[in-house]
């Protein structure tokens, strides 16, 4: 693990749209959002919802884990 003194702040946002909360854009500022943006860009394209992010299992220790497990 990472000492907290050494962690790089991120800062995550998820934009949703109408009553189904369809994710219409995911901003990521911080370390490995490169890598991150990758994926969530598969999932806004397929028609992703909050509730598809939220059924998602996290892939842990990330900071891509805060994206599925907002609320």
């Amino acid at each position: 693990m990472i000492p907290e003194e050494h962690k790089e702040p991120t800062v995550h946002k998820l934009v949703c749209a109408g009553p189904a909360e369809r994710v219409v854009g995911v901003h990521i500022i911080g370390l490995g959002s490169d890598e991150i943006m990758q994926g969530f860009g598969v999932a806004v394209k397929m028609g992703a919802t909050k509730a598809d992010l939220d059924d998602t299992v996290a892939i842990h220790p990330t900071s891509a884990e805060e994206l599925v497990t907002m609320r």
